[in-house]
């Protein structure tokens, strides 16, 4: 009969990874704190991380730097098995709200876990990579990673994310939207605004028709679509007609087909905005598309078991309502875990000042090592489970290569 249970390794080293994650928690509380504390926006994380990379270097791993020619990258590497896991570590802040996302909680339970999961990764059989992503915010780090190899030979990857308190800890059955960010251009002809407007053709006129178009057009789009936008340019004195206008925009949708089409309608107020008004438009991408995410779901029962070992709610989700990771471009291609982290007395929405203050309180830490003790035990129990072990051993990501034959 084909083995679908755990072997007897996966229980007998739960108090061991617990343990572990208790033997490092002075470091990793310290790590999370300072990460708090000096908030660094995408792509200028150097100070975190730094700092995690010498950690993990004190727990054992290999550390290389500035993995896929990003500054603030790494990969920390243990172990030599068939099985490769990955765990993805965050710690990009926010712009002037700081960590409102809980990066430095994500980069916290990753670190623990890996550090627990260090001295036991021969017993396990696992090559174990602890992967700094920078960039999650805005600019796509996994998904440059991605494309340069950094996950390369990856079969299952893992992460935390926080969220406000009463969202389950089951992650089964829940996802992020796809999201791409825009820029529209309006260019038009520039006048004096009192002497002769008659010869101008209004930049910023054409920024006001998208914004409302759009704003109409929300009325007639399904409730779990997202467009959001602002105006950054569009003059610079009362005396001068703009002749430049430019709009930041971004779609999100939980399917590709629904993404893009979505886009498309969003992209034709933009026209029409242009059309009206006599201006030219250019509409150029930001960042990469953000894909949609996709929960493993075997990895989601070892972590759901996991959690009901803490008590906490593990009840079925209904789904997120709203929301984006470019860890949805690894999920796609590599098995992968992605829970939701319920912050106790979080009763406010993320991304907001308050939420950031939540993040480095007693109640957030509490639950990020109990995260990272669910983490260990999930790569643990997905390593011993023989069945799983190979699928995942199979799953191990290749990236296309292109050469003048064709497609490998």
């Amino acid at each position: 009969m084909e083995q679908t249970e755990p072997t007897p390794a996966a229980p007998d080293l739960r108090a061991e990874l617990a343990a572990g994650v208790e033997r490092w928690r002075p470091q990793v509380q310290e790590l999370a704190r300072d990460i708090h504390a000096h908030q660094e926006v995408s792509f200028e994380e150097v100070r975190s991380a730094e700092a995690i990379a010498e950690l993990l270097e004190a727990g054992g791993f290999s550390v290389e730097r500035g993995t896929a020619g990003l500054p603030t990258a790494f990969t920390a590497t243990a172990g030599t098995g068939e099985l490769t896991v990955a765990l993805c570590v965050e710690y990009d802040a926010l712009p002037d709200i700081g960590h409102a996302c809980g990066h430095n909680l994500i980069a916290g339970a990753s670190v623990a876990a890996a550090l627990a999961l260090q001295p036991l990764v021969d017993q396990l059989g696992i090559t174990l990579k602890a992967i700094g992503t920078p960039a999650e915010e805005h600019g796509g780090g996994k998904v440059l990673m991605l494309k340069a190899g950094a996950f390369d030979g990856v079969g299952l990857a893992l992460m935390v994310h926080p969220v406000q308190d009463g969202v389950t800890y089951n992650p089964a059955g829940t996802s992020a939207q796809a999201v791409g960010r825009y820029q529209a251009t309006f260019t038009g002809k520039a006048a004096h605004a009192a002497a002769a407007p008659h010869l101008a053709v209004n930049a910023a006129d054409a920024a006001v028709l998208s914004q409302v178009a759009v704003g109409l057009l929300r009325q007639q789009i399904p409730g779990d679509h997202r467009i959001a936008l602002y105006v950054a340019e569009a003059g610079h004195v009362t005396n001068i007609i703009p002749e430049k206008a430019v709009v930041q925009f971004e779609c999100r949708a939980f399917t590709l087909p629904e993404y893009e089409a979505l886009l498309e309608r969003v992209r034709r107020c933009f026209e029409g905005a242009a059309l009206a008004t006599g201006t030219t438009l250019a509409i150029e991408p930001t960042e990469p598309l953000y894909e949609p995410l996709r929960q493993d779901d075997e990895l989601a029962a070892h972590w759901t078991a996991a959690m009901d070992t803490f008590g906490k709610d593990t009840s079925p989700s209904a789904g997120l309502s709203g929301g984006s990771t470019d860890m949805g471009n690894i999920s796609q291609v590599i098995p992968s875990l992605h829970p939701w982290l319920s912050i106790p007395g979080a009763n406010v929405p993320i991304h907001s000042h308050a939420f950031a203050a939540l993040a480095d309180t007693p109640g957030a830490y509490g639950v990020m090592f109990e995260a990272a003790t669910a983490l260990a035990w999930t790569v643990s129990a997905a390593a011993s489970t023989p069945t799983q072990r190979e699928r995942f051993t199979k799953a191990a990501y290749r990236r296309r290569t292109f050469t003048q034959e064709g497609t490998s």
